[in-house]
């Protein structure tokens, strides 16, 4: 069994991927060309894990879907903040594999193939309607909210699937993404993005 005390994180998050706007992956329908080829980003304002900050870092995850997500299969790259010490990285990685329960432990549970782990330089940046991820030499993104009918961003709450289930989902689409690792080499304009706060515990 998984071991779930003591931990929380909450902070800001972003993803893009190829679909077209909005995704239909959180409705439990098909990726819009066949496969899903996902960026995931968070930034972590406030967390711990046994009494160890992890206040400040970023941590980003890449993941191809072959198909249908709920159906699995997932290959999944992780990226983990260089600016961690060894026991924050080991921490990040506990919580963020599903070892130690939440959320993660779902999203995780749909990955077949674990690429890989790194700790490498990521700048994450979130103002306004805007959020952008710099992983030199491996990934680039920006995403841009999309506003609503009466003002206001428009979103999306409580889909079937989603990487965060704490808040709305803010809809947005992105003005650039790329990434380039392992065997994976995608890039796109004018795609899905969602962004929003999020809170991750046991």
């Amino acid at each position: 069994m998984p071991q779930t005390k003591n931990w929380s994180l909450q902070g800001d998050y972003f993803e893009t991927c190829n679909c077209k706007t909005a995704c239909p992956c959180v409705w439990l329908q098909p990726p819009s060309e066949g496969d899903c080829k996902l960026l995931v980003a968070w930034h972590i304002d406030q967390g711990h894990l046994d009494g160890q900050s992890l206040d400040g870092l970023n941590v980003a995850l890449a993941c191809y879907a072959p198909g249908l997500m709920i159906d699995g299969g997932w290959q999944a790259a992780l990226y983990v903040d260089e600016r961690a010490s060894d026991s924050q990285f080991d921490a990040i990685v506990q919580i963020f594999s599903g070892q130690r329960g939440g959320h993660p432990a779902v999203l995780t549970s749909f990955v077949g193939e674990m690429l890989g782990v790194k700790k490498v330089k990521i700048d994450y940046q979130g103002q306004g309607v805007s959020r952008q991820l710099t992983i030199p030499g491996i990934a680039q993104a920006e995403i841009e909210s999309i506003a609503g009918i009466s003002g206001g961003p428009a979103t999306i709450n409580n889909p079937p699937l989603c990487v965060v289930t704490s808040h709305p989902s803010i809809v947005s689409r992105s003005k650039h993404y790329r990434y380039q690792d392992y065997d994976k080499d995608w890039t796109f304009s004018e795609r899905n993005g969602y962004f929003s706060a999020f809170t991750y515990t046991p």
